[in-house]
Protein backbone atom coordinates (compact mmCIF):
# COMPACT_ATOMS: atom_id res chain seq x y z
CA UNK A 1 0.00 0.00 0.00
CA UNK A 2 1.35 3.44 -0.92
CA UNK A 3 0.32 6.53 1.04
CA UNK A 4 -0.14 9.80 -0.87
CA UNK A 5 2.43 12.55 -0.45
CA UNK A 6 1.40 14.81 2.40
CA UNK A 7 -1.14 12.46 3.94
CA UNK A 8 -3.71 14.07 6.20
CA UNK A 9 -2.72 14.65 9.81
CA UNK A 10 -4.13 12.77 12.74
CA UNK A 11 -7.02 14.29 14.65
CA UNK A 12 -6.34 17.43 16.63
CA UNK A 13 -5.11 16.94 20.18
CA UNK A 14 -5.64 19.64 22.74
CA UNK A 15 -6.65 22.13 20.04
CA UNK A 16 -3.45 21.62 18.03
CA UNK A 17 -3.22 19.55 14.85
CA UNK A 18 -0.61 16.84 15.34
CA UNK A 19 1.64 15.30 12.70
CA UNK A 20 0.79 11.70 12.02
CA UNK A 21 4.41 10.78 11.34
CA UNK A 22 7.43 12.36 13.04
CA UNK A 23 11.00 11.57 11.93
CA UNK A 24 13.97 12.49 14.10
CA UNK A 25 17.68 12.88 13.33
CA UNK A 26 19.03 12.09 16.80
CA UNK A 27 22.18 14.19 16.81
CA UNK A 28 24.51 15.32 19.58
CA UNK A 29 25.20 12.19 21.65
CA UNK A 30 28.96 12.44 21.23
CA UNK A 31 29.07 16.16 21.94
CA UNK A 32 26.89 15.70 25.00
CA UNK A 33 29.43 13.25 26.42
CA UNK A 34 32.48 15.28 25.34
CA UNK A 35 31.12 18.38 27.09
CA UNK A 36 31.17 16.34 30.30
CA UNK A 37 34.62 14.86 29.61
CA UNK A 38 33.07 11.39 29.21
CA UNK A 39 33.68 8.86 26.42
CA UNK A 40 31.43 9.34 23.39
CA UNK A 41 29.80 5.94 23.92
CA UNK A 42 28.40 7.19 27.23
CA UNK A 43 26.48 9.75 25.20
CA UNK A 44 25.21 7.08 22.82
CA UNK A 45 24.00 4.96 25.74
CA UNK A 46 22.22 7.97 27.21
CA UNK A 47 20.74 8.65 23.79
CA UNK A 48 19.32 5.10 23.65
CA UNK A 49 17.61 5.72 26.99
CA UNK A 50 16.12 8.89 25.56
CA UNK A 51 14.68 6.94 22.63
CA UNK A 52 12.70 4.81 25.08
CA UNK A 53 11.19 7.90 26.70
CA UNK A 54 10.23 9.50 23.39
CA UNK A 55 8.71 6.24 22.12
CA UNK A 56 6.53 5.96 25.22
CA UNK A 57 5.44 9.60 24.93
CA UNK A 58 4.44 9.55 21.25
CA UNK A 59 1.01 7.87 21.47
CA UNK A 60 -0.18 10.32 24.14
CA UNK A 61 1.06 13.19 21.95
CA UNK A 62 -1.00 12.01 19.00
CA UNK A 63 1.90 10.59 16.99
CA UNK A 64 1.17 7.29 15.20
CA UNK A 65 4.50 6.84 13.39
CA UNK A 66 8.00 7.60 14.64
CA UNK A 67 11.13 7.13 12.53
CA UNK A 68 14.55 7.65 14.12
CA UNK A 69 17.95 7.92 12.43
CA UNK A 70 20.23 5.65 14.46
CA UNK A 71 23.21 4.96 12.16
CA UNK A 72 23.92 6.27 8.68
CA UNK A 73 25.86 4.76 5.81
CA UNK A 74 28.45 7.48 6.48
CA UNK A 75 28.84 6.61 10.16
CA UNK A 76 31.13 3.70 9.28
CA UNK A 77 33.85 6.37 8.92
CA UNK A 78 33.94 6.75 12.70
CA UNK A 79 36.53 4.96 14.82
CA UNK A 80 36.29 1.18 15.00
CA UNK A 81 35.79 1.47 18.77
CA UNK A 82 32.80 3.77 18.39
CA UNK A 83 31.21 1.71 15.61
CA UNK A 84 31.59 -1.54 17.55
CA UNK A 85 30.22 0.16 20.66
CA UNK A 86 27.20 1.44 18.75
CA UNK A 87 26.45 -2.00 17.35
CA UNK A 88 26.59 -3.41 20.88
CA UNK A 89 24.17 -0.71 22.06
CA UNK A 90 21.77 -1.57 19.21
CA UNK A 91 21.84 -5.27 20.10
CA UNK A 92 21.30 -4.54 23.78
CA UNK A 93 18.45 -2.14 23.05
CA UNK A 94 16.58 -4.71 20.94
CA UNK A 95 17.17 -7.52 23.44
CA UNK A 96 16.00 -5.45 26.41
CA UNK A 97 13.08 -3.70 24.72
CA UNK A 98 11.52 -6.59 22.78
CA UNK A 99 9.15 -7.63 25.56
CA UNK A 100 8.27 -4.07 26.54
CA UNK A 101 7.62 -3.01 22.95
CA UNK A 102 5.28 -5.94 22.45
CA UNK A 103 3.44 -5.28 25.71
CA UNK A 104 3.01 -1.58 24.96
CA UNK A 105 1.66 -2.13 21.45
CA UNK A 106 4.68 -0.77 19.56
CA UNK A 107 5.45 -2.20 16.15
CA UNK A 108 9.19 -2.00 15.41
CA UNK A 109 10.72 -2.07 11.95
CA UNK A 110 14.09 -1.24 10.41
CA UNK A 111 15.16 0.48 7.21
CA UNK A 112 18.61 0.53 5.63
CA UNK A 113 20.92 -2.06 4.12
CA UNK A 114 21.32 -5.00 6.49
CA UNK A 115 24.02 -6.95 4.70
CA UNK A 116 26.87 -5.03 6.36
CA UNK A 117 25.51 -5.58 9.88
CA UNK A 118 26.67 -8.59 11.88
CA UNK A 119 24.51 -11.69 11.76
CA UNK A 120 23.44 -11.56 15.41
CA UNK A 121 22.13 -8.02 15.00
CA UNK A 122 20.33 -8.95 11.78
CA UNK A 123 18.69 -11.90 13.54
CA UNK A 124 17.61 -9.72 16.46
CA UNK A 125 16.13 -7.16 14.07
CA UNK A 126 14.14 -9.81 12.22
CA UNK A 127 12.99 -11.34 15.50
CA UNK A 128 11.57 -8.14 16.99
CA UNK A 129 9.96 -7.22 13.68
CA UNK A 130 8.14 -10.55 13.67
CA UNK A 131 7.27 -10.36 17.36
CA UNK A 132 5.71 -6.90 17.13
CA UNK A 133 4.15 -7.24 13.65
CA UNK A 134 0.58 -7.18 14.99
CA UNK A 135 0.99 -4.09 17.19
CA UNK A 136 -0.80 -0.88 16.25
CA UNK A 137 -0.41 1.67 19.08
CA UNK A 138 2.78 3.14 17.60
CA UNK A 139 4.81 2.33 14.51
CA UNK A 140 8.51 2.72 15.32
CA UNK A 141 10.99 2.62 12.44
CA UNK A 142 14.72 2.61 13.14
CA UNK A 143 17.13 3.58 10.36
CA UNK A 144 20.36 1.56 10.71
CA UNK A 145 23.05 1.62 8.02
CA UNK A 146 20.64 3.92 6.22
CA UNK A 147 21.41 6.54 3.61
CA UNK A 148 18.78 8.15 1.40
CA UNK A 149 20.90 7.97 -1.74
CA UNK A 150 21.75 4.33 -1.05
CA UNK A 151 18.07 3.58 -0.59
CA UNK A 152 17.21 5.26 -3.90
CA UNK A 153 19.86 3.21 -5.71
CA UNK A 154 18.54 -0.01 -4.19
CA UNK A 155 14.94 0.97 -4.96
CA UNK A 156 15.83 1.87 -8.55
CA UNK A 157 17.47 -1.53 -8.97
CA UNK A 158 14.32 -3.27 -7.71
CA UNK A 159 12.17 -1.14 -10.02
CA UNK A 160 14.39 -1.92 -13.02
CA UNK A 161 14.06 -5.62 -12.26
CA UNK A 162 10.28 -5.35 -12.19
CA UNK A 163 10.33 -3.52 -15.53
CA UNK A 164 12.62 -6.15 -17.04
CA UNK A 165 10.26 -8.87 -15.85
CA UNK A 166 7.28 -7.12 -17.39
CA UNK A 167 5.56 -6.41 -14.08
CA UNK A 168 5.62 -2.66 -14.80
CA UNK A 169 5.39 -1.00 -18.22
CA UNK A 170 5.38 2.72 -17.45
CA UNK A 171 6.82 3.34 -13.97
CA UNK A 172 5.24 5.95 -11.70
CA UNK A 173 6.25 7.62 -8.43
CA UNK A 174 4.08 5.08 -6.64
CA UNK A 175 5.96 2.21 -8.29
CA UNK A 176 9.29 3.59 -7.05
CA UNK A 177 7.84 4.20 -3.58
CA UNK A 178 6.79 0.55 -3.48
CA UNK A 179 10.44 -0.41 -3.99
CA UNK A 180 11.75 1.76 -1.14
CA UNK A 181 12.61 0.47 2.34
CA UNK A 182 9.63 2.49 3.57
CA UNK A 183 7.06 0.89 1.27
CA UNK A 184 3.72 0.99 3.07
CA UNK A 185 4.78 3.76 5.46
CA UNK A 186 3.19 7.22 5.34
CA UNK A 187 5.58 10.03 4.49
CA UNK A 188 6.83 12.03 7.49
CA UNK A 189 4.87 15.19 8.23
CA UNK A 190 7.60 16.61 10.45
CA UNK A 191 11.36 16.05 10.56
CA UNK A 192 13.24 17.14 13.69
CA UNK A 193 17.01 17.44 14.01
CA UNK A 194 18.59 17.95 17.40
CA UNK A 195 21.98 19.51 18.33
CA UNK A 196 21.74 22.73 16.33
CA UNK A 197 22.86 21.36 12.97
CA UNK A 198 20.73 22.56 10.04
CA UNK A 199 21.21 19.87 7.41
CA UNK A 200 19.28 16.70 6.62
CA UNK A 201 22.31 14.38 6.29
CA UNK A 202 20.89 12.06 3.64
CA UNK A 203 17.82 11.20 5.76
CA UNK A 204 14.61 10.30 3.90
CA UNK A 205 15.19 12.65 0.92
CA UNK A 206 12.38 11.08 -1.11
CA UNK A 207 9.89 10.61 1.70
CA UNK A 208 10.40 14.01 3.34
CA UNK A 209 9.99 16.07 0.16
CA UNK A 210 6.96 17.85 1.64
CA UNK A 211 7.73 17.49 5.34
CA UNK A 212 7.97 20.41 7.72
CA UNK A 213 11.37 20.78 9.41
CA UNK A 214 12.39 21.81 12.90
CA UNK A 215 16.01 22.30 13.97
CA UNK A 216 16.59 22.54 17.71
CA UNK A 217 19.86 23.32 19.54
CA UNK A 218 19.04 20.74 22.21
CA UNK A 219 21.41 17.75 22.16
CA UNK A 220 19.63 14.42 21.79
CA UNK A 221 20.32 13.08 25.32
CA UNK A 222 18.65 16.25 26.66
CA UNK A 223 15.65 16.10 24.30
CA UNK A 224 12.66 15.30 26.50
CA UNK A 225 9.00 14.54 25.74
CA UNK A 226 8.32 18.14 26.81
CA UNK A 227 10.65 19.39 24.06
CA UNK A 228 8.80 17.18 21.58
CA UNK A 229 5.41 18.44 22.76
CA UNK A 230 6.50 22.06 22.27
CA UNK A 231 7.67 21.36 18.71
CA UNK A 232 4.42 19.56 17.93
CA UNK A 233 2.49 22.59 19.14
CA UNK A 234 4.49 24.82 16.78
CA UNK A 235 3.84 22.40 13.93
CA UNK A 236 0.11 22.85 14.52
CA UNK A 237 0.43 26.56 13.73
CA UNK A 238 1.94 25.95 10.28
CA UNK A 239 -0.12 26.10 7.10
CA UNK A 240 0.72 23.23 4.76
CA UNK A 241 -0.34 23.85 1.14
CA UNK A 242 1.70 21.21 -0.76
CA UNK A 243 2.21 23.52 -3.73
CA UNK A 244 -1.29 24.96 -3.68
CA UNK A 245 -2.20 28.61 -3.28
Amino acid sequence: MVFARGAANAAATGGTTRPRHVAIIMDGNGRWATERSWPRLVGHRRGAERVKQIVRACPDLGVDWLTVYAFSTENWKRSAEEVLGLMKIFRRYIEREAEGMSAEGVRMRFIGGRERLDRKLQDLMASIEARTAGNTRLNLTVAINYGGRDELVRASTRLAQKIAEGQIVKPTEADLADCMDTAGHPDPDLVIRTSGETRTSNFLPWQAAYAEYEFTPTLWPDFTPAHLATILDRYGLRERRFGGA
